[in-house]
């Protein structure tokens, strides 16, 4: 989820919980993963866990450097064509997957979900149902034991309920073996949250306490769109796509609470309600700019949990911003699905398509008023955003190169940046 500067919405309900457990079978649970119980116990209002190990990057690192990039110029089966022909460019996902937990975080930003410019929410601006029932069937096949979708959606219901209002096909999704929903907004079904730390200390927060489900799971996958976004990143992949694993009931705007929705406006920084240090958060960088905040918090999750699988949706979206809430959005259709193991790599291949340059300097275009949060990401861990040392598979980037600007649509506004510290990378 992006998270972005926007009201949200209270609705009835509560997210859906498994039956309490036995004292015998909590015991159990928790020996067998100390970091989060798993999803056969209620949820509660427990504190953190002791720091959980960090989640390991897979596959190896040899294979990380290859990107995938196909052609699918509308949903339904030639969307499903193009997941399975990016998946089987990098190798295939048998080996990832097979007798896995696979965890699977969407984007499903904006609620309410509203259409733009005549095209679906998920053809604009948040995951479509085809690209997670694709992916959901491949995964399957693979050997997949649980696929496991989530997402932090600040609104009081089941994930079952936000997919369908944003026109996923439920039924389709749990006719597959295996498949499994949350909102990781709160503990949701966990006992506790995970406490991811950052390797090297991190940038802005040193650990990140998190849903059970993004540590009790054996490999991450990012499904995300393929957007600017105007309001903190310049650009939201897949690495900005993992922003939203944060949980409302600690991070957001209406303070820490099992029942609280705010959006993530603290962690953007002052002007958007932080009061206080947040669970993780470092000291020091409390009056800077969301330019500076949120970029370095992008790379802070990602250490803290490595995406495995990253898996970019450009067949049909936006432009100008990240959903509805930006004024002047408008559709626009790449054609095409960007699949790698290394997210960085990735996302690198997707910006170029875009038309932008991953490794621009700081507060340079698509990155103005902000720092680049893929630099940043270089300096901090493995990977790299130079698209010339990515082996690219499939089309070539410059056959499906679309500009998501032009000269007759000038930038955002630079906000004064004055005082904010030194960029990283």
């Amino acid at each position: 989820m992006d998270h972005d500067r926007r009201p949200t919405r209270r609705t009835t309900g509560a997210p859906a919980l498994s039956p309490p457990c036995s004292r015998r079978r909590f015991l159990g649970l928790a020996a067998a993963a100390p970091f989060a119980v798993a999803s056969g116990c209620g949820g509660s209002t427990g504190s953190p866990s002791a720091p959980s190990p960090s989640p390991t990057a897979l596959p190896p690192s040899t294979r990380s450097g290859v990107v995938a990039l196909v052609r699918a110029r509308s949903y339904g089966a030639e969307a499903a064509s193009a997941m399975r022909q990016s998946l089987d460019l990098l190798g295939g996902v048998g080996s990832l997957v097979r007798g896995r937990t696979v965890t699977v975080k969407v984007n499903l930003t904006g609620w309410p979900f509203q259409a733009i410019g005549g095209r679906t929410a998920g053809e604009a601006y948040v995951t479509h149902g085809d690209t997670a029932l694709a992916l959901a069937q491949i995964l399957s096949e693979q050997g997949a034991r649980r696929i496991r979708f989530v997402e932090s959606q600040g609104v009081a219901l089941p994930l079952e309920d936000v997919v369908a209002a944003a026109g996923w096909d439920v039924r389709a999704l749990q006719s597959i073996g295996g498949v499994e929903f949350e909102n990781t907004r709160n503990l949701g079904q966990g006992a506790r949250y995970a406490r991811l730390p950052v390797p090297g200390g991190g940038r802005l927060f040193s650990y990140l306490d998190v849903n059970h489900s993004y540590a009790d799971t054996d490999v991450f996958v990012s499904l995300c769109k393929m957007k600017e976004h105007a309001t903190a990143a310049g650009i939201t992949l897949s690495m900005k796509n993992v922003f939203g694993i944060t949980p409302n009931a600690l991070y957001g705007s209406e303070g820490a609470g099992e029942d609280r929705l705010g959006y993530r406006g603290p962690v953007h920084g002052k002007a958007d309600g932080w009061v206080r240090l947040l669970p993780g958060e470092k000291p020091g960088l409390e009056n800077e700019a969301v330019g500076v905040r949120v970029p370095r918090t992008i790379v802070d999750l990602n250490l803290a949990r490595p995406v495995n699988l990253a898996i970019i949706d450009g067949i049909a979206t936006i432009r100008g911003g990240e959903g509805w809430w930006n004024s002047g959005v408008t559709p626009i259709a790449p054609g095409v699905i960007v699949a790698g193991f290394e997210a960085l790599s990735t996302d690198a291949v997707g910006a170029a398509v875009m038309g932008f340059d991953a490794r621009a300097p700081h507060f340079t275009a698509p990155f103005e008023a902000r720092e680049n949060h893929f630099l940043i990401a270089e300096q901090a861990g493995p990977g790299t955003a130079d698209v010339n040392r990515i082996d690219v598979r499939g089309l070539r980037i410059a056959d499906v190169r679309t500009p998501f600007r032009s000269s007759s649509r000038p930038p955002d506004p630079q906000p004064s940046l004055a005082g904010t510290a030194a960029p990283i990378g």
